[in-house]
């Protein structure tokens, strides 16, 4: 009986899936790597963000602001609220869909925008606590969020805003020196009284373990096809030489 050589791939056909194959192992490796990066990174965050959260609150800072060094960081401030600048950003929470209420805090150093909490929707101004005088404002600081939200941008002219962003705000308003951060206070007063503040999300989702191991797994599985593909092939060639 003849021998079905014909019917045998080329080798240059398997050097070139084995090529390919071994640049998409790395590729599969090097994405769980960088998973496990990221899962080290998430994880310092978490703790740097609990341990800013929940210590004895503290001045703001009076130099540049850094998200890695300050966000969450948990501050107190005296000033007085400038009401009639204040601005309502769209907002969804635990409790439904309505607005976070933004005023600006004159303090004597420069203005810092609070806010000051949650207002659901249909709630109007005869519902909320609105403090006279020298008040002391305790929270957290919070970055800027500029330009609004990847579906909604803010538009100052109609009034709508759905992102946090306080140099926009501090434009609209016509204030002066205006920190570049915002603070989100805790709740003031009953636990009914609006608006409701301390509602700040401190839990962070973390899955890069899981993403990583998904990356090794494909990987293991790529690497054993390409071991058997391999043992096939010299075994083919083994037995026509035979």
């Amino acid at each position: 009986m003849s021998e079905r050589t014909g019917a045998k791939r080329p080798l240059w056909f398997d050097i070139t899936l084995l090529v390919l194959a071994t640049a998409l192992l790395a590729t599969l490796v090097g994405l769980g790597n960088w998973q496990m990066r990221r899962l080290a990174w998430k994880l310092n965050l978490i703790e740097a963000v609990e341990n800013r959260a929940f210590n004895t609150p503290v001045d703001p800072p009076s130099g540049p602001i850094s998200a890695d060094k300050h966000a969450y960081l948990r501050v107190v401030v005296d000033g007085i609220y400038r009401q009639n600048l204040s601005r309502l950003v769209k907002a969804v929470t635990k409790i439904g869909p309505g607005y976070w209420l933004m005023t600006p805090l004159r303090t004597d150093r420069e203005f810092i925008w609070v806010n000051r909490g949650f207002i659901p929707t249909g709630t109007t101004t005869t519902h909320v606590k609105e403090p006279a005088g020298m008040v002391r404002v305790e929270g957290l600081l919070r970055i800027a969020e500029p330009g609004g939200t990847f579906l909604e941008r803010n538009d100052p002219r109609t009034g709508r805003w759905y992102s946090r962003d306080v140099h926009a705000l501090s434009t609209h308003a016509g204030l002066g020196k205006t920190a570049s951060y915002f603070i989100d206070s805790d709740h003031v007063g009953m636990p009914s009284d609006w608006p409701r503040g301390g509602l700040t999300i401190l839990n962070f989702r973390n899955a890069h373990l899981v993403y990583a191991l998904t990356w090794y797994t494909m990987a293991i599985l790529l690497f054993a096809g390409v071991v058997y593909a391999v043992y096939e092939r010299t075994k083919g060639h083994s037995d026509s030489d035979s």
